[in-house]
Parts: C-alpha cells; structure tokens; sequence
C-alpha cells in the first residue's frame, strides 16, 4: 500500500483537498483527529499524559482537559515536545494498522505537523498545500472567529513554508486563482502510476 503525506500549513486548506481525494475514492487518515481520540481511548496514552501533567489533565468523567494542558505546552516547549513523543508513535501505529485494511491505490495521512514531527519520513511522497499568508491568515480568522494577532501566533509555531517546500513531493496551490479540482485530479492520476509501479 503506497502512503503519501499530506499538509499544509494552519488556513492552508488541506481538510478540503482531503475531502476532493475522498469523493475519488481515496482513504484519508486524519492522524490529528486520531491522535485526539487516542488520548481519550488508550490506556498507556492516557497514563503517559497524566504522568507528564498530573491528574489535573483529565476530568473526573475522563475526559481531556484540554485547556489546561494547552496553558502548559503553549509555553513550555519540553512538555509540548514530551506530549508529542506520547502522541507521534501511537498515531504511526494507528496508520499502519488502518492503512493494511485499505485497498485503494494509495492512502492519505493528513497531519498538521508532518513535517515537524517527522512522520513524512514513513511515507513514500509527500503533499504540501500551499497558500499565501495573508490568505490563511483570513481564512482562521472567520473560521476560528478569532483574532489575527492569535493566528500569527499558531503560524510561527509551525515550521516556515520555505522549509516545508524542501521536503515535499507534490504542490497544490490554493490561493482561489488556480482552480484546485485540476490539481488534485492531475496529481490523483500521477499518484495511481507511481503505486502501479511499486
């Protein structure tokens, strides 16, 4: 099964590209939404996070205290590093075993911080979606209903667009001037060669 990362920066509109991938048949594993999951279900991930924060991390009815472990991460950069070393390996574990029941072509595994964490590296390529700044910082402002000084902030703590450039194999540009359904049909038949090849 050929696996192929895809992200993009915050605003960048990679869960709607996600969604055109899907109606053409292709799986996509939403590894954020997994991971959130996991820190509710999984019984070693959940010790790990209470061992890193206390018992203050989950509610008395087990759920995640998000907020409180946000306030701590979003100013300590080891914690948010060691929360990640919980999440990063229980999330690959999770896409290896659901990308073994899929039988499309390929698979997507959509993350945030692909490369960040560096999860691209299990992938055979990897997709980046790109939009200018300005644009994204406008999109999470209405989506969000937040502020633009708020935005910047989760913008600068993701690894610069340059860097992200670098290392990915595939571009879609989602600036509203190229239209993105040629884009992802262009690159979906590109996609389905490169597996019929392995």
């Amino acid at each position: 099964m050929m696996k192929v990362g895809i992200t993009g920066g915050i605003g960048s509109g990679k869960t709607t590209i996600c969604k055109l991938f899907e109606l053409l048949g292709i799986p996509v594993f939403y590894a954020d939404t997994v991971g959130k999951e996991l820190m509710l279900s999984d019984l070693a991930v959940k010790q790990a996070i209470v061992n890193l924060f206390g018992d203050s991390a989950y509610f008395p009815d087990t759920s995640l205290n998000r907020k409180y472990i946000a306030d701590i991460v979003f100013k300590d950069n080891e914690k948010l590093n060691a929360l990640n070393a919980i999440i990063h390996p229980a999330v690959k574990d999770a896409f290896l075993l659901w990308s073994e029941k899929q039988s499309a072509p390929y698979v997507l595994k959509e993350a945030a911080l692909l490369f960040e964490s560096k999860s691209y590296l299990d992938n055979d390529s990897n997709i980046l979606v790109s939009s200018s700044v300005e644009l994204r910082i406008k999109r999470v402002m209405e989506r969000d209903q937040t502020s633009r000084e708020k935005v910047l902030e989760r913008i600068e703590k993701q690894l610069p667009e340059e860097e992200k450039q670098k290392l990915a194999d595939f571009f879609i540009l989602n600036n509203e001037e190229l239209h993105i359904i040629p884009q992802v049909l262009k690159l979906h038949h590109q996609l389905v060669l490169l597996a019929q090849q392995k």
